[in-house]
């Protein structure tokens, strides 16, 4: 049901219009919503398909943004989390965000407190950092980035980084306390549009210490190299 909700989701938001202006207002309301991720991996344990998308409502300071990722391998979804946030500019390429995170899968879900910054660094670097508080004491430090090399108009290299870590065990989802993961990318997209960019990459994820251990006693790899195929998308 996950699975095809997520399809669903993708696909009515790619027959909508673009950014939508309200009248001729000087601080217009405005939505748009983005696919930055929603791709095929050839992983060990099998076929995944992977989401990461975004969307936001609002005007030029002030926004509503929700975000959703997560992953199914061999059509049973196996990650999925939902953030709904109120969003506010602090400078011309920062915004800050507080809000809430929710949990569907691993099966032992679980509620979060968000507080985020996400944004342009100098030299055009995208960052997206979060701080998440678990309404079971747990803390968690997410931190993503990706810059776009491009060759030419349409044809863009994109090399990207997350990192995870965490404040205490979970055993029940398979995470361990400190530095839990890191995973890597380069995603080589041709923009169609500029609204529409099929593309090809690799990405390889590793785990370590307790997060790792948890893996290995439930006879799972703790690195892995998958082919990626996938569609980025904006509207």
């Amino acid at each position: 049901m996950m699975r095809r909700a997520v399809i669903m989701v993708f696909l009515l938001q790619l027959l909508l219009p673009g950014p939508v202006f309200a009248g001729m207002e000087d601080d217009p309301l405005l939505f748009a919503g983005f696919a930055d991720e929603f791709e095929w991996r050839d992983a060990n344990e099998g076929d995944l398909l992977v989401w990461d998308f975004e969307g936001w409502i609002g005007k030029d300071l002030d926004k509503f943004r929700w975000k959703t990722e997560g992953e199914t391998i061999n059509g049973q979804v196996e990650v999925a989390e939902l953030q709904l946030l109120y969003s506010r500019a602090i400078s011309t390429y920062w915004d800050f965000n507080i809000g809430w995170r929710t949990d569907f899968e691993p099966a032992s879900g679980r509620d979060w407190a968000v507080l985020g910054l996400q944004g342009l660094a100098p030299y055009f670097f995208k960052l997206d950092g979060a701080l998440f508080f678990g309404n079971s004491g747990q803390v968690a430090v997410r931190l993503q980035a990706e810059y776009d090399f491009m060759f030419t108009q349409k044809l863009i290299l994109s090399p990207e980084l997350e990192i995870n870590a965490y404040s205490k065990h979970d055993a029940t989802n398979g995470i361990g306390s400190g530095f839990s993961n890191l995973e890597l990318a380069l995603r080589l997209r041709y923009e169609i549009r500029r609204e529409f960019a099929p593309y090809v990459g690799i990405n390889w994820e590793k785990k370590f210490g307790n997060t790792a251990d948890f893996s290995r006693n439930r006879g799972k790899q703790t690195t892995d190299t998958q082919l990626v195929i996938g569609i980025r998308a904006w509207f």
